[in-house]
């Protein structure tokens, strides 16, 4: 009986050990749909003006919203951007836009295997051009802007923490998805 008891034990411990390994996952989860539904406005309110400038179909408060910002945080980006930019801003709307419900839905239900590689490919791209957005706020010379750029250091950490997150969560879901035993788990199928 002893035997069985010790097995048994053992079978719990990995079963704690499981759940406590489950639930920073689940927190981890709980952050990546708030970030994905919080992105749906922004990006239909606020990052995609840049693209339909003289369209007149935002109303006159989120486009004095996005002047404010521009000015506020010293973000020319958003006012004149950059061709480089505005590829950026059409890989929002058409491949990251459609994406941002899929992935709210699969972290908030939790533990959908199917997520993982289209997380991938998301975390992937996003981290990437991040790299070139944040590149550009350091080292660019903003003197020759149409609209006020960073000028100091300051002013050019205070623009690089907006755009940040945006490089830190991607990057999150990356090593979540890569390293995560919820999604990375090959489970190994019974000899007959």
């Amino acid at each position: 009986a002893a035997p069985r008891g010790r097995a048994g034990c053992r079978e719990q411990e990995r079963h704690v050990g499981s759940a406590a390994m489950a639930a920073p996952t689940r927190l981890l989860e709980c952050l990546f749909a708030l970030y994905f539904l919080s992105h749906i406005p922004i990006t239909l309110m606020i990052d995609l003006q840049p693209l339909l400038p003289a369209a007149g179909i935002y109303p006159e408060s989120l486009t004095e919203l996005l002047q404010w910002y521009a000015v506020t945080f010293r973000d020319p980006m958003m006012m004149q951007p950059p061709e480089w930019f505005k590829s950026f801003i059409f890989c929002e709307a058409f491949l990251q836009l459609p994406f941002f419900p899929i992935a709210a839905y699969a972290f908030l239900k939790g533990g959908c295997k199917w997520i993982r590689t289209p997380a991938i490919i998301y975390s992937s791209h996003v981290a990437t051009t991040l790299l070139a957005i944040l590149a550009h706020i350091l080292f660019h010379d903003f003197s020759t802007s149409e609209h006020s750029g960073p000028q100091t250091q300051r002013e050019r950490l205070i623009l690089l923490s907006i755009y940040a997150p945006y490089l830190l969560i991607p990057l999150l879901i990356l090593f979540t998805m890569l390293f995560s035993r919820q999604y990375n788990h090959v489970e190994k199928r019974k000899k007959k």
